[in-house]
């Protein structure tokens, strides 16, 4: 059992990477883009998951885990942030080849518009949890900012993509969080969340994977971008 985490990881990666390859697909070629974008984004997770298992809003069962640790954490979280992104780029990836979405700007902009102020506002109601007003803020702001400040073309397509991705997402993280094991690999404390659980899901873990999806698309966009024009 103490190589569960690192199983889960492994798992998760392992078949978008195999596909990567695939002549339709070719997502092999946005490597570079991918890994520049994960690495800016791993870091500031990293950071955030850091100082909440220093404090306490979550931590990790020595029982599930190899016991290696970096930053006082286990060294398949550190994983996590690089195997979770690439899955999630790839599908986007995936999603861009077969399928176009297009909304109405107006209508883009009053349900994007809608979703970042009702996330704030929840988080500033919630002040007293740590997980869940950090999380909504930042991802609320974070919203407004690609709408409004950097103008990105992908955020309602994205919205549309995540449901899809939530389908994997309640296997590995129902897994994470001891859906089917004795104990969880990742516990909360309940009292910095609003307590709702889907199934064993702390219901914060939703838009906290959307965010760290969010940010490392924003970021694979621009150094794709960047490096097709230095070709």
């Amino acid at each position: 059992m103490k190589s569960a985490y690192l199983w889960v990881d492994f798992l998760t990666i392992i078949i978008p990477l195999v596909f990567s390859f695939h002549p339709k697909l070719n997502f092999y070629k946005n490597f570079k883009p991918f890994f520049f974008a994960n690495g800016i984004t791993a870091i500031i997770f990293i950071a955030w998951d850091v100082l909440f298992t220093t404090i306490g809003v979550w931590g990790f069962n020595p029982n599930y885990v190899t016991g290696v640790y970096f930053l006082k954490l286990p060294i398949e979280e550190i994983l996590f942030f690089v195997c979770i992104p690439f899955s999630c780029v790839f599908t986007y990836h995936c999603f861009n080849i077969f399928f176009s979405v297009n909304w109405k700007s107006k209508t883009e902009a009053i349900f994007i518009s809608s979703i970042a102020f009702l996330l704030i506002i929840t988080g500033f109601i919630n002040l007293s949890k740590l997980y869940t007003a950090t999380t909504f803020i930042s991802l609320g702001i974070l919203i407004l900012f690609l709408k409004y400040f950097s103008k990105v073309n992908w955020l309602a397509k994205l919205i549309f993509i995540y449901p899809v991705i939530l389908i994997p997402f309640f296997i590995v993280n129902g897994v994470l969080t001891g859906n089917g094991l004795e104990q969880p690999i990742v516990w909360y404390d309940d009292t910095e969340n609003l307590g709702i659980r889907l199934i064993t899901i702390p219901l914060e873990d939703i838009f906290y994977g959307f965010e760290l999806i969010l940010l490392n698309i924003y970021f694979y966009e621009n150094f794709k971008n960047k490096f097709s024009n230095t070709n």
